[in-house]
């Protein structure tokens, strides 16, 4: 029971990374009607984004500390981070050891741009393209950005702690009365990934901008006779999904340490996921975001795999497999969606 609880939080986790990046993938597919493969890339982004921050604000300088000495007895010499020479030690100190919790507003512009940029500069060129050809162009588009990274980063994963209060375990068992010790830091991934899906889809329900998107997802012929400039908004979209999977990404990073091949890693996993959810279908992404999250960390148990060797490695594929052969339109699939 013990195992089954601590799978269960972590199917949770991977689940909530499956399924801010499907949510990302589903809503540039609903809008645009793109089969994003660079998508992926933009989750790598974001992660990079917290490495960058957290490498700016350790740029420090060498001083002389008369306090401790060497055993000629002269200084030592210490790095002294510019933060904590400008706002003191304390508030210093608390930027420094919050820097993957601040990359969130370097994240959000950075990614907004990234996304204009991407919508802008090459995917507008391919709306009435077949879908193979959106895929071979954002498939190489992904490979540009990720070895632009390589370059500027290394090969090597860049490990990016959490805030040390963060760090430690919490008694999840407790509510069942074991004891079962879990990392409180994918517990705040878990929940801040629960914030950014909540805020996406009331974004959607509940503002006027997001009422014209869902329509123009709907029919967007009609949209733009009533005379909107639905293009624009869905732009705009792009630059959301993009900093959602910055978002996930950066949040991400003390869990899995950043390196350039991240993206891919993650991409194949949310296109099964965004397949098995329903092409253009946002409830279904994170639906089956959640549930092949969950299976996959079921399926990594000791106990299962003893049974099953490599079960674990195949199970969201075996998964995929069963649901397209019976619904295959997904889950939560609509009717004429890649069905052309």
């Amino acid at each position: 029971m013990d195992a089954i609880i601590l799978q269960f939080f972590n199917g949770l986790e991977k689940g909530s990374a499956y399924a801010l990046i499907a949510l990302g993938l589903t809503l540039i597919f609903g809008t645009l009607g793109v089969v994003n493969f660079a998508h992926g890339a933009l989750f790598m982004i974001g992660a990079f984004c917290a490495v960058t921050l957290s490498r700016v604000f350790s740029i420090s300088y060498v001083t002389e500390d008369p306090t401790q000495t060497d055993f000629l007895g002269k200084p030592l010499q210490v790095q002294t981070p510019y933060l904590e020479s400008w706002f003191g030690p304390d508030v210093g100190g608390w930027m420094l050891d919050y820097s993957v919790p601040l990359a969130i507003l370097l994240t959000i512009p950075v990614m907004l741009f990234v996304g204009w940029a991407m919508e802008r500069g090459l995917i507008k060129h391919f709306y009435k393209r077949p879908h193979a050809d959106q895929i071979l162009v954002t498939f190489g588009l992904a490979i540009v950005l990720q070895e632009v990274v390589k370059y500027f980063f290394g090969a090597n994963p860049i490990q990016t702690p959490a805030p040390s209060e963060y760090l430690g375990t919490v008694n999840i068992g407790a509510i069942f009365g074991m004891e079962i010790f879990y990392p409180v830091w994918r517990m705040v991934y878990f929940l801040f990934s629960a914030v950014v899906i909540g805020a996406v889809f009331a974004f959607l329900q509940f503002t006027t901008f997001g009422m014209v998107v869902r329509a123009g997802m709907a029919d967007r012929e009609t949209v733009g006779l009533l005379g909107i400039d639905i293009d624009k908004r869905f732009t705009l979209m792009f630059g959301i999904a993009a900093s959602v999977a910055g978002l996930a990404g950066v949040m991400y990073a003390p869990i899995l340490s950043p390196n350039y091949h991240m993206g891919m890693d993650f991409l194949v996993l949310s296109f099964v996921v965004v397949v098995v959810g329903g092409m253009g279908s946002l409830p279904g992404a994170v639906l089956a975001g959640f549930l092949l999250g969950l299976l996959q960390s079921i399926a990594s148990m000791n106990e299962i795999k003893a049974i099953i060797p490599g079960i674990d490695q195949i199970i969201i594929y075996l998964v995929a497999i069963v649901i397209l052969l019976t619904r295959p339109r997904g889950l939560m699939g609509r009717r004429g969606v890649m069905e052309d």
